[in-house]
């Protein structure tokens, strides 16, 4: 825990295999994401307020598909909450197989307390969030002179954090089987960006690693299928 937690940027396997001594890569890689696994919190709390919400593609260069299609990467769902000093509180983040209504808005609803200003983009997939007991501002992308990352600047942040870490800390190497679990350390870490000690994150690794049941390795990749339901708030 100290190993995964003490490092700015996180642990991939071959570190803690090496570090620790182990014979087996599976053994390491098993703990990490057990580890991550804990790193969710049981009976979250959703997030309030202004929330910004859009998706981005984790995964390699493509070529041959245009706007959002993609035949490889995987899409993440990003929920951002904002704040009155313009800076960003939570976040949320989820793999989900598609961008239509049903995967977004499920997203939605799953992660943002009802009642909630939910700013997205003009994709008809979140046309329906103000008859789900959301406040909807939608913002024309496609309409304005400036690009995405200035019209909603805080979601695209994240994403571009995402995408940052996964390649410094993984290679890039994320299979999409087993991608919720790196959002639930991004999400964890990024949650806990102003802890002034790296031992908070530590000592709350610790406290979250109690409250839920025993996970096999078995069960490690069974989870895995659940991509469009897995969640990941880093526990805040």
């Amino acid at each position: 825990m100290w190993e995964l937690t003490s490092q700015k940027y996180g642990a991939n396997a071959l570190g803690i295999q090496r570090v620790l001594g182990l014979k087996s890569y599976t053994t390491a890689w098993a703990w990490l994401h057990k580890l991550r696994h804990a790193m969710v919190r049981p009976g979250r709390d959703r997030l309030q307020g202004c929330i910004e919400v859009d998706e981005s593609y984790v995964g390699g260069e493509e070529t041959g598909v245009r706007g959002r299609q993609t035949i490889k990467k995987a899409i993440v769902a990003i929920a951002v909450e904002l704040k009155e000093d313009d800076g960003i509180g939570r976040i949320r983040l989820r793999y989900v197989p598609d961008i239509g209504a049903k995967s977004l808005q499920s997203f939605v609803t799953d992660v943002v307390e009802h009642g909630s200003i939910v700013r997205t983009d003009g994709l008809q997939s979140y046309a329906a969030l103000e008859s789900l007991k959301f406040k909807h501002m939608v913002t024309k992308i496609a309409s304005s002179h400036d690009p995405a990352h200035v019209q909603m600047p805080s979601v695209h942040r994240v994403a571009s954090l995402l995408k940052r870490w996964v390649l410094g800390t993984f290679q890039g190497s994320v299979s999409k089987e087993h991608l919720p679990y790196y959002l639930d350390e991004f999400a964890f870490r990024f949650n806990r960006r102003k802890s002034k000690a790296r031992g908070m994150l530590f000592y709350r690794l610790i406290e979250q690693s109690v409250l839920v049941g025993h996970t096999s390795t078995r069960q490690l990749y069974k989870r895995t299928g659940r991509g469009g339901q897995q969640s990941s708030d880093g526990g805040k």
